[in-house]
């Protein structure tokens, strides 16, 4: 990631918002929580924390990746929420652009991950120590040296999507830390979460969200 943190200004757009729930969409660039280190105070939750005094983390985005958000409004449905993520019912749907055109047009991607500990941040693929990590693709269209695909990640791994479609020989075009030399040629990481699928914690009802990305 760049070495400056300058976060986009602007109102948070939220989806919907009810006695349980907060949705918002998170724009890239903009850390989910604070950041360790000095000036990294600005971030996703501390502006919600400012409108929604009960607001609670349930999830987290990357920095750099944009999209859907839910956040608990009750210390009940934050307990509720983080069940179904760790059950792995809430069902993710991710929108990317990457290097070069995929074939096939489908599949799952199966590498377990760890961190890359000498440099972290990132992540690598470990057989060893690595844990389960799958991702789904759909290639939505592909042609001019560069494929725009869906991805759905049945787990939660730290930079799943990026470290499976690098390993795949297709990074996420505009990725810092995985793709530095796509980096200048695009305004942000061109991955943004499409959608999000959960069940209410109050009444059980499947509620879907959904937010369009910017590229």
């Amino acid at each position: 990631m760049s070495d400056t943190y300058d976060p986009p200004q602007g109102e948070i757009p939220v989806l919907h918002e009810d006695s349980d729930l907060l949705i918002v969409h998170k724009p890239a660039g903009l850390l989910s929580v604070p950041g360790k280190g000095e000036g990294l105070e600005d971030c996703l939750l501390s502006r919600l924390e400012a409108a929604f005094p009960t607001v609670r983390l349930v999830h987290r985005l990357d920095r750099d990746t944009s999209g859907v958000m839910v956040f608990a409004l009750t210390a009940h449905a934050q307990k509720h929420l983080g069940q179904q993520f760790e059950a792995r019912k809430v069902k993710k749907t991710y929108v990317a652009r990457l290097a070069g055109e995929l074939e096939p047009k489908d599949g799952e991607v199966d590498l377990p991950l760890i961190v890359d500990w000498p440099n972290r941040p990132r992540q690598m693929v470990c057989h060893d120590t690595g844990k389960p990590s799958l991702t789904g693709w759909k290639v939505v269209k592909s042609g001019d040296g560069e494929t725009r695909v869906r991805l759905f990640p049945h787990t939660g791994r730290s930079h799943q999507l990026r470290v499976h479609m690098l390993a795949l020989g297709h990074p996420i075009l505009g990725d810092e830390l995985y793709a530095p030399e796509t980096a200048a040629s695009y305004p942000r990481m061109m991955l943004h979460a499409e959608e999000l699928r959960v069940n209410h914690p109050e009444n059980g009802r499947g509620m879907k969200f959904r937010a369009k990305p910017d590229f």
